[in-house]
Order: C-alpha cells, then sequence, then structure tokens
C-alpha cells in the first residue's frame, strides 16, 4: 500500500490550504464572538451573506462537486480527495462546509430514482438544495430500530405521523430524508422505509430547538399527517437499513477528517508556543511533559489520519465499511478530545481564554464522541463484527 497522496491530491490540498488561510482563518475572531453572543438562540455563527460569499469564493476555486459523480455535474474526485479537502478545512473552527454535503449525496445516488432524480438529486449535487437527515427520536437514538414513526399509506400517497429529535440543519433544508415505519393500508407493517419531504410540506413544522455545547445546534421536527407521494419514497419500502449505515458510514469518514485537521491546528500550536514561551530560564519546549505531548499528539494524528484515508478509499471500492467506519469514529473522536486538552494545558490561562479558538474546539468537539452514534455503540458493532466474523476480514 502506498502511503503517500498522488500529486493531483496534493494539489487540492494546497488550493483548500489557501483558502483556510486567505478566507477562514480571518473569520475565526466573529466566529467565537457571534457563538458566545447568539445565547439560546439558533442564530447561524456565519451570517448568510458571508457564507454565501465564501461559497462563491470556493466555487471559482474549483472547491466544488469534489466527489459529485460526473454525470450530475461534478468533478468526481472521489471520497480520499473529499477527505483531505475535509481536513484542511477544519484547520479552522469556522463551520463552512462545501456543498453538497457528501453522505446525503451518496444515499441519493444509491436510492433516487425516476423524477426523484430531476427533483432532488441533481439539485443538490448542484448545490441549489439543501437536505438533512431526520432519523433520531426520543426513543430512538443509537436503537434505531426502536423508530416508532409511521407513515401510512393511502392510495398512491403515504401520510407521515410523528416527531424526530435532534436534526442537523432542520431549518435550513429544502427537504428532508425522513425515516418511518412504513404501514399498508390494512396495518401490515412493512419495515423501516425513507421519505423525501419537502420542507414547504403542510403539516411539517419545526417547533424547537436544543442549544447544546458548542456551536452544534439541532432541532426538533414535527410531522402532524404530512403527506406524499408514493414517487417520494426513496429507495426500497422496507430497507432502508442497508443504504443509511452506509450513509452513515460515510459521514463517519467526514469526521475523522474533521478531527484531524482540527488536532493538525492545535499540534502547530503546541509547537510554536512551545519554542516561544519561557518559564524559569527555559522554553517550554526542553520540559519533557511538553514534548510528550507533542510527541504523543503528532502519533496520534498520523494513526487516525491513515486509517481515514484508508476509510475512504474503501468507500470509493465500495467495500463492506461498518467495521472500519466505527472503528474510525471512535479513535477520531476520542484522539481530539485528548488533543485539545494537551493544547488548552500548554497554554494555561489562556488556552481557556476567547482569546485563541481552544476553548472553543474543545466544546465543539465533545459533541463528536455522541452525535452519529456514541463510542460505546460503536465499540459493540466492532466487536460483534469481530466475534462473527474474525479478525481476518479486511
Amino acid at each position: 500500500m502506498d502511503f503517500e497522496l498522488p500529486d493531483h491530491v496534493r494539489q487540492v490540498a494546497d488550493t483548500v490550504r489557501r483558502f483556510v488561510r486567505e478566507e477562514l482563518l480571518p473569520l475565526e475572531r466573529m466566529v467565537i464572538r457571534r457563538e458566545a453572543e447568539r445565547g439560546l438562540t439558533d442564530t447561524p455563527i456565519l451570517p448568510p451573506e458571508v457564507s454565501a460569499a465564501l461559497d462563491e469564493k470556493a466555487r471559482a476555486l474549483g472547491l466544488w462537486g469534489i466527489d459529485v459523480p460526473a454525470v450530475y455535474g461534478g468533478q468526481d474526485l472521489g471520497a480520499l480527495v473529499k477527505c483531505v479537502v475535509t481536513e484542511e478545512l477544519k484547520y479552522s473552527i469556522v463551520p463552512f462546509v462545501l456543498r453538497p454535503d457528501s453522505p446525503n449525496l451518496h444515499y441519493l445516488q444509491q436510492c433516487a430514482s425516476g423524477p426523484q432524480i430531476e427533483r432532488y438529486l441533481l439539485p443538490y449535487a448542484a448545490g441549489s438544495k439543501r437536505s438533512c437527515l431526520a432519523l433520531t427520536e426520543a426513543g430512538a437514538g443509537s436503537d434505531a430500530g426502536a423508530i416508532t414513526m409511521r407513515a401510512v399509506r393511502r392510495g398512491d400517497q403515504w401520510v407521515l405521523n410523528g416527531s424526530k429529535v435532534f436534526i442537523s440543519n432542520a431549518r435550513s433544508s429544502d427537504f428532508i430524508i425522513t425515516m418511518a415505519v412504513a404501514e399498508a393500508e390494512g396495518g401490515e407493517r412493512l419495515g423501516i422505509s425513507a421519505f423525501l419531504v419537502d420542507a414547504d410540506t403542510p403539516g411539517l413544522t419545526i417547533p424547537s430547538s436544543y442549544p447544546t455545547i458548542g456551536d452544534y445546534h439541532p432541532y426538533e421536527v414535527h410531522y402532524d399527517n404530512v403527506t406524499v407521494g408514493n414517487d417520494q419514497v426513496l429507495g426500497e419500502l422496507g430497507k432502508a437499513f442497508g443504504p443509511l449505515q452506509r450513509r452513515l458510514g460515510i459521514r463517519r469518514a467526514e469526521i475523522g477528517a474533521r478531527c484531524v485537521g482540527l488536532a493538525q491546528r492545535c499540534l502547530d500550536m503546541m509547537i510554536e508556543q512551545a519554542k516561544l514561551r519561557h518559564t524559569f530560564g527555559a522554553p517550554l519546549a526542553d520540559r519533557q511533559a511538553v514534548q510528550w505531548w507533542i510527541a504523543d499528539t503528532w502519533q496520534d494524528i498520523e494513526a487516525v489520519r491513515t486509517l481515514t484515508y484508508r476509510l475512504a478509499t474503501r468507500i470509493e471500492r465500495g467495500d463492506d465499511i461498518k467495521r472500519e467506519a466505527s472503528m474510525v469514529k471512535v479513535m477520531a473522536t476520542e484522539m481530539i478530545s485528548r488533543v485539545v486538552d494537551r493544547a488548552i494545558q500548554l497554554f494555561g490561562g489562556m488556552g481557556v481564554s476567547k482569546e485563541l479558538p481552544l476553548e472553543y474546539m474543545y466544546r465543539m468537539v465533545r459533541v463528536y464522541r455522541i452525535v452519529e452514534g456514541p463510542s460505546e455503540i460503536h465499540r459493540s458493532i466492532i466487536a460483534r463484527d469481530l466475534l462473527g466474523r474474525g479478525s481476518r476480514q479486511h
């Protein structure tokens, strides 16, 4: 296995690095201030006009539709390039995401058919529409099989009733990929299915949100006799779990890349501070404790980066990524928590101040060990897979 990135991937990474340096890093003071000032509201961390300007600059640089297939108007550069780009973008705390967001792109590619391609997939791939996934319920978080939301068939339509909680980006989405238990008109349970629900569909409301730690601000979504056509069933009835698992695996690869980018920022800050800061007549770089923090951090980053890139190549090949995605999710999210904590300790009082991005990172990354499946669930997935298939399955 060649662990060196191809030249074309390095060139893309260099372009993103310049974009981050010139466009994102100067916005960090504003991001820290706006996050602190918004309180319990869902005021966007980035003003809409700033987000729009960043979109245009990214598009002009060719940073658009990176993993969108050429047939849908994209660059078709694949999951590895998208991971590398995500890593570079998350060198900054600015919450800028290149469109389209990969997990739902891959889900739509896998399952959309007929009119759904024109109505949902193509505008989503072009970045003109946004979407979110409504999966979690009050009694069905990690246990997705416990979903109680119903979609009952009425002729050639489906009537959805129930509520979803902790749904990211719900208020900014043009359509919501909604998971529900489908039932035939006679009451026969058909299994968990996916439905494409437009944001302006009557009966669909977003009554409340959940202010949480850091910049994460999800929503409650309520469905009161929301009616959609049979042509808005995404994929096969009762068989949503297969495509859903792959969609979640792609998000976990992205989270791995995010964690590597943030950790690299911490490491660079730690090295610079260790050289500049003197205590008791010597630089921090001479202190063994500091040296070990830096050495451990570099090793942590290299390990997770390698595993994340390997996961991305397996996504491109169409491999079964369940175990691999869980491993990356656990290792990356626990790694970044350790790294930010070391960086704060090295900087001392300044580390917990809003003069630096570290305290923002510290709160932001705590969410990563819960969203998209908590570490405990992923360890169970890995263990069950090993016990069922053995450690030699690669």
